[in-house]
């Protein structure tokens, strides 16, 4: 008798396929193994989904696998459910959301199971040797100093960015070398666990926090509201303090790679535990080892960015997610999963506690905790001797500017730099200007594949256009009328620090944007150089203002808020009010009073009024009542289908039929299609077409019924297309 295999593939079909089990295999393969299978001209690698001993297709059709990768399942139930779970929440295909759950090493094909381990060690040569007879190679002499304190797994080393040429260098001496090991799970800390410096006192409002999460057992979700610096990191540790006293492991997930160094040095001087860290700044085998720390339970913490959300847990214990309102936990290319709505679900099927911790909590987890779903935690106070922030708006109406800068502003700087504090300015564009402009006929150089001007880099000598890439070398003269009298139009962050740099000569000015931390290890040797003052003033964009902590900051100043004010977004008040806030509270984190000024031509904005004099908290509010009678999320449910296409027709044409398709009534509604805010990309035309319903039921029962009929649809071969359930960004 024949058996067969339903296996489920990274391809965009949303179905299983069917191969033969070969005679030579004699145990059929188990669910969530991993198997190679023929596809075409090409060989894939797939996971299982299921045996049987029946084939609807003709003999001749079914082809017989050609490897059986795995003789255990690769994803422990929960997870395989939760992939199952997720794939026909967000309408993809089961093996595109599986293959989402694994390392690319392991999509591969590669081994679950290393039977070795690189360890660098100091020889006895090494031990003996003076730092000061490398003083005049730092490189060299930061890797010795760290092998003599304690010998480093490859991983560790590759963590800590060492120059590879100190690393042969000092081989070459004899000073250092590299053992390879049998792997031997240790699991000590599950019976012994160390902890490296004593736990803060906490304050009366992180007590009874941490005393309320400690009482749960099973799955609860709490949300952790915090305003800026009242020590939420210091209630996780104490979390995780009891979770790893169980014998338990803590996975927790941090928005950007930027915060995760800050994050790794506190739970390592904390707790004497190997961490786990997976984010998309390592390389495949740096992330298949931490994946298999993780699955064997020798890691206690596992710390990553969104993707982490899928690493297996021998021992699972908790789940938090720091910052949970960031919009970068929701994946944008290919399977747009949203990683906190998928961690509670985790957490829901292997029976864990889940903890969204942030200051400014996303509408969607508020109106969770204000209806009772999620048990709703608040810190109001600061922790420590912090004082609040003062808070002023300049208006900056018919006032002259220098650069993007007030007068007002650069005054208050002055002041501040003078009393030796450090001061951060925050605008959130970066290059040189946003947009060049002929001063003679005010043309504005446009991309000429997209919707948006170029942005000039004035020390890359281009404009490039921050959409689709585009680039050219910075033009001599208009393109409209030939006049040589171009300039750049708006302030952008790199332009803003050279201004600074001739304002204040004796300051030196720091700029992190994604432009200068592109390089490995940048981000973390700017934020090290901040922290030991070596740079006084801080020019930035987003990254400066996620959680990090700068104890000499103590003026923020917000640029150019009145882009944030107005967008095509109805999310734009809402991030507007995160954002602030979260710039915000940077300032006066320590002993000093901060100050918060804002330059707007806006002085009388509502949302800008009641966020500076009601907070974070009743401003979020007041927004969840906007929603509701807007019919809008978290209020109702949203599905955003894009199209795109060469002839804007094409796109129109195929999204009028899918609204054919959905119901309108009472509880759905259909709107569109419609331009999106950036009517034309990279060439394409755009069209958006967007489903709402008021249940969360109703648009699954719906869209399922009608997704064969849209793929079936001749004109969607004429565009591409793309579903985006529960969207984010609607540009």
């Amino acid at each position: 008798m024949s058996l067969f295999v339903e296996v489920a593939l990274p391809v965009p079909m949303r179905q299983t396929f069917s191969y033969k089990i070969p005679e030579t295999l004699t145990t059929p393969p188990k669910k969530g193994a991993r198997v190679k299978v023929p596809f075409g001209r090409q060989q894939l690698i797939g996971l299982v989904t299921g045996t049987t001993d029946t084939c609807h297709l003709a003999p001749n059709q079914i082809k017989p696998l050609i490897e059986l990768i795995d003789e255990e399942p690769l994803l422990p139930d929960s997870l395989y459910k939760l992939t199952a779970w997720a794939a026909r929440y967000y309408f993809c295909s089961l093996g595109q959301m599986m293959s989402q759950a694994l390392p690319v090493a392991l999509r591969k094909g590669a081994e679950v199971q290393a039977d070795t381990s690189t360890f660098w060690r100091v020889t006895a040569a090494g031990s003996a040797a003076s730092l000061d007879a490398i003083k005049r190679a730092p490189a060299q002499r930061k890797v010795l100093e760290q092998l003599q304190k304690a010998e480093l797994s490859q991983e560790e080393m590759a963590a800590l960015n060492f120059s590879k040429s100190a690393i042969k260098a000092l081989q070459d001496r004899d000073w250092i070398t590299k053992d390879e090991r049998i792997n031997k799970i240790d699991l000590s800390w599950r019976d012994n666990l160390v902890l490296g410096e004593d736990p803060l006192t906490l304050n009366p409002e992180q007590a009874i926090a941490v005393a309320t999460l400690n009482q749960q057992s099973g799955y609860h979700c709490t949300l952790l509201e915090g305003i800026t610096g009242s020590g939420k990191t210091e209630v996780y540790l104490s979390l995780l303090e009891s979770v790893l006293k169980q014998g338990k492991q803590a996975l927790i997930l941090v928005p950007e790679i930027g915060l995760t160094p800050q994050t790794i040095s506190r739970f390592k001087s904390r707790f004497n535990v190997t961490v786990a860290v997976i984010h998309s700044g390592l390389t495949d085998n740096q992330r298949l080892t931490a994946w298999r720390l993780a699955k064997t339970g020798e890691a206690a913490i596992i710390i990553g960015t969104r993707s982490a959300l899928f690493t297996p847990m021998a021992f699972p214990g908790t789940i938090i997610l720091d910052e949970e309102h960031d919009s970068s936990f929701k994946q944008q290319e290919g399977v747009g999963y949203h990683a906190r709505d998928l961690a509670v679900m985790r957490g829901h099927l292997e029976k864990i506690p889940v903890l969204l911790g942030t200051a400014t909590p996303s509408l969607e987890s508020l109106q969770n905790a204000l209806s009772g779903r999620y048990k709703h935690l608040e810190l109001g106070q600061r922790a420590g001797n912090a004082e609040k922030v003062r808070q002023g708006i300049i208006d900056i109406s018919n006032q002259p500017l220098k650069t993007g800068l007030s007068h007002a502003l650069l005054n208050e700087m002055r002041i501040h730099l003078d009393a030796g504090n450090q001061v951060l300015l925050f605008l959130n564009r970066r290059g040189f200007a946003p947009a060049l402009l002929c001063h003679d006929c005010g043309h504005l150089h446009e991309c000429d594949r997209c919707d948006a001007f170029f942005t000039v880099h004035q020390s890359l000598g281009e404009i490039r256009c921050h959409h689709c890439g585009n680039q050219y070398a910075i033009p001599r003269q208009c393109h409209n009328c030939g006049s040589t009298m171009l300039m750049g139009q708006g302030v952008g962050t790199e332009q803003l620090a050279t201004v600074l740099e001739k304002e204040f000569p004796k300051y030196p000015v720091v700029r992190i944007d994604r432009d200068t931390t592109s390089r490995k290890g940048s981000l973390e040797n700017h934020l090290n150089a901040i922290h030991k003052g070596e740079y006084k003033i801080l020019v930035g964009t987003q990254m400066l203002a996620k959680g990090h902590h700068f104890p000499d900051v103590t003026l923020v100043g917000l640029l150019d808020v009145d882009g944030a004010l107005f967008s095509a977004d109805f999310r734009a008040p809402e991030r507007f009010g995160q954002l602030y806030t979260q710039v915000s509270g940077r300032a006066g984190r320590a002993r000093k009073p901060g100050t918060v000024l804002m330059q707007t031509h806006q002085a009388d904005n509502a949302v800008l009024r009641e966020l500076m004099h009601k907070g974070y908290g009743e401003f979020a509010r007041g927004q969840l009542n906007e929603r509701k009678q807007a019919l809008l999320p978290p209020a109702w449910n949203m599905l955003l289908l894009r199209a795109e296409a060469n002839q804007a027709i094409d796109a129109d044409n195929f999204l009028s039929s899918v609204a054919q398709l959905l119901p309108q009534d009472e509880e759905c509604e259909v709107i569109g299609p419609m331009p999106a805010p950036m009517d034309k990309k990279a060439g394409k035309y755009r069209r958006h077409l967007i489903f709402q319903t008021k249940s969360r039921q109703a648009l699954q029962q719906a869209f399922e019924f009608a997704l064969p009929q849209i793929e079936a649809l001749p004109l969607a071969k004429r565009c591409r297309w793309s579903i985006d359930r529960d969207p984010q960004d609607l540009l």
